[in-house]
C-alpha cells in the first residue's frame, strides 16, 4: 500500500482531473479535501460517499482512502502535520485542544466533514481565500495562509463538535452529549471533573449522575475519563515530540510511572514503546 508523505508542515495542491488523482493508499498527514466542481465517489477504510460541490473531506494518517471521480473533479487538498501542530500549540493552547478533538473523534468513515448548515458557505470563503493567497508573492502570505488555515480548521472542529464522538454507544440522549462534551472540554481541568461539578453543569442529581452515564454509556463516567485521556495521550505520542513526563504532567496523571502504568493496562505496552512501533510501522 502506498504511503505519501509531505516534508513542511502545511501545504495546498490542487488537481483538476476526470480520473481517479490517486490509487488507494495512507499518508503520514492530515488532509482536508475540497471538492470545488464535479462528482464521483469518496472510498475511505472501504466505505463510499457520493462526493460533490461543496463536500469536505477531514481524512486521518490512519485512512485508506482513494477517489473514483465520475465527471470531471476539481480537488483542493489542503495537507498539514504534526509539526504544524505542534507548533500552534506553543502559541495557542485552546486551539490545540479543539485540533485533538478532531483527530480522536472525526471517525474514519467516509463522508462530508460539514453539518452546520451556514458552515458550508464560510468553507468555501476561505478555502476561496486560500487560493488566492497561495497565488500570491506578497508580504506576510505565510502569516496570513497560517491564520486562514487556522479558522478552516477550527470551523471543521465546530462541525465534528455536533456528532457523538467515537467509541461510544450509537445513543442520541442529550443529556449523555452535554456530560460527554463537558468531560471533553474540562480534560485537562481536574476540578471540573468532579462528579458534583458534572451534575451541575448538566442538570442531573449528582447522586444519580453515576448511574445514569452508566446506563447509557455502558460504562462508568470514571473509566470513559481514563479512556478519552489515554486517547489524548496516544495522539501526543503520535503527533507531537512531547516527552512522556511532559504527557502526564499536561493530562495531570500523578506522575509518568503512573501514566507508564494506566498505559500499558489499557494498550498492551508501555507508551515508549507504542511510540517506537508507530515509528517503525510509518
Amino acid at each position: 500500500m502506498m504511503r505519501e508523505n509531505i516534508f513542511q508542515p502545511f501545504e495546498i495542491r490542487e488537481i483538476n482531473t476526470d480520473h481517479c488523482p490517486v490509487v488507494p493508499h495512507y499518508h503520514n498527514f492530515f488532509e482536508l479535501v475540497y471538492i470545488l466542481e464535479g462528482t464521483g465517489t469518496q472510498v475511505a477504510n472501504d466505505n463510499r460517499f457520493e462526493y460533490g460541490p461543496g463536500h469536505l473531506f477531514l481524512l486521518t494518517p490512519e485512512d485508506k482512502h482513494h477517489f473514483e471521480v465520475h465527471a470531471t473533479t476539481q480537488f483542493f487538498f489542503l495537507r498539514f502535520n504534526a509539526v504544524f501542530i505542534r507548533q500552534v500549540m506553543n502559541e495557542r493552547k485552546e486551539w490545540v485542544k479543539r485540533m485533538e478533538f478532531i483527530l480522536d473523534h472525526a471517525g474514519h468513515a467516509p463522508g462530508c466533514i460539514l453539518h452546520e448548515e451556514t458552515d458550508g458557505a464560510i468553507a468555501h470563503h476561505l478555502i476561496q481565500a486560500l487560493r488566492q493567497e497561495n497565488q500570491r508573492d506578497s508580504l506576510y502570505k505565510q502569516e496570513v495562509m497560517e491564520q486562514l488555515v487556522n479558522t478552516l480548521i477550527t470551523l471543521v472542529a465546530r462541525n465534528v463538535a455536533t456528532r457523538l464522538p467515537a467509541e461510544m454507544p450509537n445513543n442520541n440522549d442529550r443529556t449523555l452529549q452535554e456530560i460527554i462534551r463537558h468531560i471533553q472540554t474540562h480534560i485537562y481541568e481536574p476540578e471540573m471533573l468532579k462528579a458534583e461539578k458534572i451534575a451541575v453543569a448538566v442538570g442531573v442529581s449528582v447522586n444519580y449522575l453515576g448511574r445514569y452515564f452508566k446506563k447509557q454509556a455502558g460504562e462508568n463516567m470514571q473509566d470513559y475519563i481514563l479512556r478519552y485521556k489515554l486517547k489524548l495521550v496516544e495522539t501526543r505520542l503520535l503527533h507531537s515530540n512531547m516527552r512522556i513526563n511532559e504527557i502526564a504532567w499536561e493530562l495531570n496523571f500523578a506522575d509518568e510511572s503512573h501514566l507508564t502504568r494506566l498505559f500499558k493496562k489499557h494498550n498492551g505496552m508501555n507508551p515508549s514503546a507504542f511510540r517506537k512501533k508507530a515509528l517503525l510501522t510509518a
